[in-house]
């Protein structure tokens, strides 16, 4: 899987990239359905807005949105909403499989 994670008017810091790569460790048993994840953190004000564009290898994309003013609940959200995303698209892949 491919990870980039960028920042708009906002430079992310290492640690920043540091408790995103620890909390995306969660997803390692994602790692063969996901072919890239690309997280955007957008500084609006005082406000933060957290995006994920994630590709599946079957060819689905998603795109995940959380708005937050702190960043580390931010993240928290998103990733909470990628675990979601994943795990839903997994299981929609397992069942199709049982059914053919």
């Amino acid at each position: 899987m491919n990870l980039e994670i960028k920042g708009v008017h906002y430079d992310i810091e290492e640690e920043t990239k540091e408790y995103i790569e620890k909390k995306l460790h969660k997803f390692d048993f994602a790692t063969g359905l996901l072919v890239d994840l690309v997280i955007t953190i957008k500084r609006e004000q005082k406000r933060f807005i957290f995006e994920a564009n994630l590709n599946f290898r079957w060819g689905q994309s998603s795109h995940l949105k959380v708005k937050g003013y702190d960043i580390k609940e931010g993240i928290d959200a998103l990733i909470d909403k990628l675990d979601g995303k994943i795990h839903k698209e997994k299981e929609k892949i397992q069942d199709h499989g049982k059914k053919v």
